[in-house]
């Protein structure tokens, strides 16, 4: 019996709905369930020969649970190894490197010194940051947010010098990206799953969160709808993610990925609406039921390394 198992956190509709989804299907020798797991051993595997991952990212026991399992042959969706080295900022610089468009982005040092360091720790670092250069580069407004996390959490819009500074200070010692700000005239947020289908929705960051969906809009009829397609698809493919959202903000015509690193997307019902929570049921339930039959072993390469010096071995 190959079984799937679904590693989750708060989520209250999605993963218990996925696993009746792939036990509906009823395809014979796999099965789907709410992994559990307690203390375990290194020399061990875990028993499943899929697992879907919603949650080690908050985790770090169920990240080291993870990382054991495929070093036993469990294929994870998606693979923590590169999960935990992704960062924003490397999505940018990537993204530029394939082609697709995507904001000006300057990674700044930390505010603060992160914990266990002094200033001894910072001798290869500028100091004073040249400011003037930055601003000339990014403009006003600008973003500035975390390299690494989501949700809209440490997120600024700043309008000046002076406001940024400000935030700035406010940052302690996360890693920022300050970024050019995007006016968009219309956002969209793709599900790309199994870097083969693409479910392309239209998207309102602005408003509520429970609002953000915009149900009456159909991206399909958009001139750039392909084009948002063929890039989340693009993106998705380099990074190696398996689920995953990729947003792009329109401005003049051209869609900017904004934000790509997302492999445990919002697939919440209430959130999503009915029409999108159907679709990622029944992508998701195609890619891990085909990916528990597939002979394939664990993925063991990291896909964007084709394109380093700007390369496509």
């Amino acid at each position: 019996m190959k079984r799937i198992g679904l590693l989750y956190g708060m989520e209250n509709t999605f993963p218990m709905a996925l696993v009746e989804r792939i036990n509906a299907r009823k395809v014979d020798g796999v099965v789907a369930e709410s992994l559990m797991t307690g203390a375990f051993r290194m020399d061990r595997p875990s028993g499943y020969e899929v697992i879907i991952d919603r949650i080690s990212h908050d985790i770090p026991f169920y990240r080291a649970y993870l990382r054991n399992a495929i070093l036993h042959g469990t294929k994870v969706i998606n693979n923590p190894f590169w999960w935990s080295a992704d960062d924003k900022f490397f999505n940018y610089a990537l993204g530029e490197q394939i082609g697709v468009a995507v904001p000006k982005t300057v990674m700044l040092p930390h505010h603060s010194h992160p914990p266990g360091t002094t200033s001894q720790s910072m001798r290869n670092l500028m100091y004073p940051l040249n400011w003037e250069e930055v601003f000339d580069y990014i403009g006003f407004p600008a973003f500035m947010k975390p390299h690494l996390g989501g949700g809209w959490r440490n997120v600024y819009k700043v309008n000046t010098p002076d406001e940024l500074l400000m935030s700035y200070n406010e940052t302690g010692d996360l890693g920022m990206v300050l970024q050019e700000c995007i006016d968009f005239t219309d956002y969209y947020r793709c599900y790309v799953i199994g870097r083969e289908k693409v479910h392309v929705m239209a998207y309102d960051p602005r408003l509520p969160h429970e609002q953000r969906y915009v149900r009456e809009a159909d991206p399909k009829q958009s001139p750039l709808y392909d084009r948002i397609v063929a890039d989340a698809l693009k993106l998705c493919r380099a990074l190696g993610y398996d689920m995953n959202t990729v947003e792009f903000a329109v401005r003049d015509g051209v869609p900017y990925a904004i934000d790509y690193l997302n492999p445990a997307p919002d697939a919440d019902r209430f959130s999503v609406g009915e029409e999108n929570f159907e679709w990622i049921l029944e992508a998701m339930a195609d890619l891990a039921i085909a990916t528990a039959l597939s002979p394939a072993l664990p993925q063991d390469d990291f896909h964007w390394g084709r394109f380093l010096a700007g390369g496509q071995r």
